[in-house]
C-alpha cells in the first residue's frame, strides 16, 4: 500500500486529496494545526490506514518531532504533498503588514523546506518517491497587492526545479503545481475572516475547485515511474492575462 503525506490537510487543497487518494486505498498522514478538523477527516476516511499529526510545520524542531513519532507502518512515505500555505492581505508593498509577509514566508517557504528536507532522505535511500508542491500561478505572473504572496510562490518554483536538478538519477520525481482562482478557504484568509470581501472574488464566474487540483494532483501520483511532470499551471476559464498597464501623465492644458 502506498503512502501519502499531507501538510495543510483540514482544508482546501489539502483535504480534497485526502479524500481523494483515501477513495483510491492510499495510506494517509495528515498534517496541520486544527486537530478537531483533522480527527472530523480521519473520521470520514474510516475504512483507510490514517495517521494524524497535530503541528506546526513554521516550526522546524515540531517537524522534526513528527516524524520521529510516526508509527512504523507510515515511515515509507510514497508521496509528500507540500499542500499548506497561504495569502495574507493584498495592500501594496510600501504599506502591506510586515507580520503578514514573514507568516507567508514561513509558511510557504520555511515550512515547505523543512517538510522537504526531513522526508526527502528515505525517498532518496530506497530510489524512490515524489515531491510534490502547491505553487501558484502568483509566482509566475506578478499582480497589484500580490508582492510577498507572489514571491513565495516563485521560489516553490525555482525550488522545485532545483530539487530536481538535485535528484538527477535518484528515481525521486518532483512536481510543482500552480494554481489560478480557486474557490476554497484561500480568500477568507486573505482577508482576514471577512466571506463577504472573499466571496466578490468569485462573484459572477466560475473557478476553480479543490476537487479540480485534487484530480489533477492525483493525475500526476498515477504517472509510470519513469515520466515526471515538472509543473502543471492550471486556471480557470474566466481567468487569463491583461495587457501591461502603463501610466501616462496628463498633460498641461
Amino acid at each position: 500500500m502506498n503512502t501519502i503525506l499531507i501538510t495543510g490537510a483540514s482544508s482546501g487543497f489539502g483535504k480534497a486529496c485526502a479524500q481523494l487518494f483515501a477513495a483510491n486505498g492510499w495510506r494517509l498522514i495528515l498534517c496541520g494545526r486544527r486537530k478537531d478538523r483533522l480527527e472530523a477527516l480521519a473520521e470520514e476516511l474510516s475504512g483507510v490506514s490514517v495517521h494524524i499529526a497535530v503541528f506546526d510545520i513554521r516550526d522546524g524542531r515540531m517537524v522534526r518531532k513528527m516524524y520521529s513519532e510516526l508509527p512504523e507502518e507510515f515511515r515509507r512515505i510514497d508521496i509528500l504533498l507540500n499542500s499548506a500555505g497561504l495569502a495574507l492581505g493584498m495592500q501594496p508593498a510600501q504599506t502591506a503588514d510586515l507580520i503578514d509577509w514573514e507568516t507567508m514566508v514561513d509558511t510557504n517557504i520555511k515550512g515547505l523546506m523543512y517538510m522537504t528536507r526531513m522526508i526527502l532522505p528515505g525517498m532518496v535511500e530506497r530510489g524512490q518517491g515524489q515531491v510534490i508542491n502547491l505553487g501558484s500561478v502568483a509566482g509566475n505572473w506578478p499582480y497589484p497587492g500580490g508582492n510577498a504572496y507572489g514571491g513565495t510562490k516563485a521560489f516553490v518554483r525555482q525550488f522545485s526545479m532545483n530539487l530536481r536538478a538535485d535528484l538527477h538519477g535518484t528515481g525521486v520525481r518532483v512536481t510543482n503545481i500552480e494554481p489560478g482562482l480557486a474557490e476554497t478557504e484561500f480568500s477568507v484568509v486573505r482577508f482576514h475572516g471577512d466571506k463577504d470581501r472573499a466571496d466578490s472574488v468569485y462573484a459572477g464566474m466560475t473557478p476553480l475547485s479543490a476537487a479540480d487540483i485534487a484530480e489533477t494532483i492525483y493525475w500526476v501520483a498515477s504517472r509510470p515511474s519513469h515520466v515526471n511532470i515538472n509543473a502543471i499551471e492550471i486556471m480557470p476559464v474566466a481567468q487569463s492575462w491583461g495587457p501591461f498597464p502603463i501610466h501616462r501623465e496628463e498633460k498641461e492644458k
